[in-house]
């Protein structure tokens, strides 16, 4: 899927937690097309634990909310503990997000790649 981005990511690092194929390769090519660079992207709660605990913090994520039934929390708290921005994408209602994360925005699958990476850097 080829895709054009009118965000300018300068280089900003974004992992992408995704464990459909599909959706990860959109959101890849989203990012890209931007000029960021993709950090995964990875599908499973431990790549991306495995990730965040390296070298290199990313700037932002863009997290799927459940991968392959374990959900992307753990990784969420990680990422807030350093104030990076976040986005959620998910299959399901945006309730099946904890209270905690209520400044997220959240993405109903299949969400449009451009528009998540948007939300991920416009923020109020």
């Amino acid at each position: 899927m080829f895709t054009t981005s009118a965000h300018d990511l300068s280089g900003q690092r974004v992992l992408i937690v995704e464990d459909e194929r599909v959706a990860a390769e959109a959101l890849t090519d989203a990012v890209r097309a931007g000029g960021g660079r993709v950090v995964g992207p990875v599908g499973s709660l431990e790549e991306a634990l495995a990730l965040l605990a390296g070298d290199e913090a990313p700037d932002a994520a863009i997290l799927d909310v459940n991968l392959a039934g374990d959900t992307v929390f753990p990784v969420a708290r990680a990422l807030r503990r350093h104030a990076i921005p976040i986005v959620f994408v998910t299959g399901y209602d945006a309730w099946v997000v904890p209270q905690e994360y209520e400044d997220v925005p959240v993405c109903r699958l299949p969400a449009d790649p451009d528009n998540v990476v948007r939300l991920l850097f416009e923020r109020p």
